[in-house]
């Protein structure tokens, strides 16, 4: 008995690859990948990481937060309608395809297909897809309780992703400043797919598909969806550094689906409660957007030219500079005893010792550190660092 439910688990979870939005995703990914690289090259000349990066991490950033995911909405039970997974799922796909990922977070998703649903319910719609009846929503009814949860959970897991790894995937991007000299912005953008566990009621897909998974729970029968759930991010810093602004970033945004979580959960008193969480979540999450926005675009440049040191704005991976431990936003003020304030300068100042190179470094707090690395032939010519002029 148990090996049989484990075998129709499986089938359930198989049928995951059929969405669209999981391919359509895949495919997104690759091209952000694509266009970033096209970019670095035409502007550094190089690549800083390799393009296939934002798919291979598509899935992998963010596993543990779609176990922990699933694990919370399976053991509460958070029964989401069938309806509103259709509707979510469209919205999801479109934002998608926009590649506009400033407005990739899932609670606009979510609050646009909550409000689809709320109009198709006050004008009386309803819509035929794959022999399933759509109808609409009423906010003031319990459904919309579990759909505020997921999006507070969604929140969370979102911020956390681009605290951990905003600053990781950190892009530079080539400007000129009001003075007319070559600075430096970072971009991040993102894609994340979260497969999640979710509880639908009745025997709707049974309906259709005969050996989908299903539990009864006193009379009501209930299926096992995993659900593809897209995480998009795209923020720029300039104003501050990436391993400053993006984790300040995603602990607001964690932060935020905390609070909309607790809301979500009050709506089962009064399930108006909920709806008001999603809306201050979208509202909430917009400012977040906006402010940081307006933070990053005004102001000083945190990598620009410097007359005491050369500040380094990349660093490429594999290479020498990343053993060595340098960093976005460190300036090299001294090589192998010699000052250097430009890129000739450092690279003269390499070749004085070709075997073994010292650097003084001065991080982004100002202190003083010193870094040393062996050099094989030829490194001395590709140290692997970024570099303002």
């Amino acid at each position: 008995m148990i090996q049989e439910l484990l075998i129709e688990l499986g089938k359930g979870i198989g049928r995951f690859f059929l969405h669209p939005a999981v391919y359509i995703t895949i495919l997104f990914s690759v091209l952000i990948g694509y266009y970033r690289v096209k970019r670095e090259r035409r502007q550094l000349r190089t690549r800083i990481l390799w393009g296939w990066t934002e798919a291979k991490r598509l899935m992998l950033d963010g596993y543990i937060w779609a176990i922990m995911l699933s694990v919370i909405s399976v053991a509460v039970g958070l029964v989401l309608p069938i309806s509103w997974l259709y509707i979510f799922s469209a919205w999801m796909i479109l934002l998608v395809l926009l590649f506009m990922y400033q407005a990739g977070s899932p609670i606009y998703a979510i609050a646009l297909g909550v409000a689809t649903l709320y109009m198709m319910d006050v004008y009386n719609w309803s819509l035929d897809i794959f022999s399933w009846e759509l109808n609409g929503l009423n906010i003031t009814n319990e459904a919309i309780v579990p759909i505020a949860i997921l999006a507070g959970l969604l929140l969370i897991a979102e911020g956390a992703l681009i605290q951990k790894h905003g600053s990781s995937h950190a892009s530079p991007r080539l400007v000129t400043t009001a003075r007319g000299i070559e600075a430096m912005e970072y971009i991040t953008k993102r894609l994340w797919l979260l497969p999640i566990l979710l509880v639908v009621p009745g025997d709707v897909i049974g309906s259709y598909i005969p050996y989908w998974p299903q539990f009864t729970l006193g009379e009501s029968t209930f299926s096992l969806v995993l659900f593809p759930f897209v995480i998009g991010f795209q923020q720029k810093s300039r104003h501050s550094l990436p391993i400053q602004f993006f984790p300040r970033y995603g602990k607001k945004v964690w932060q935020l689906g905390i609070i909309v979580t607790i809301i979500g959960a009050v709506g089962f008193v009064m399930p108006l409660i909920s709806a008001i969480a999603i809306a201050l979540g979208v509202l909430v999450r917009f400012l977040i957007t906006y402010i940081e926005y307006k933070k990053e675009t005004s102001g000083t440049f945190a990598v620009s030219p410097q007359s005491d040191g050369v500040m380094i704005a990349g660093v490429l991976s594999d290479s020498p500079a990343e053993k060595m431990g340098l960093l976005i936003g460190e300036r090299i003020v001294k090589v192998n005893g010699q000052k250097v304030t430009n890129e000739q300068e450092l690279y003269e100042a390499v070749q004085i010792n070709a075997a073994h190179c010292r650097l003084e470094v001065l991080d982004y707090s100002g202190e003083l550190r010193l870094r040393q690395h062996i050099l094989f032939r030829h490194d001395h010519y590709r140290l692997g660092l970024i570099l303002v002029r």
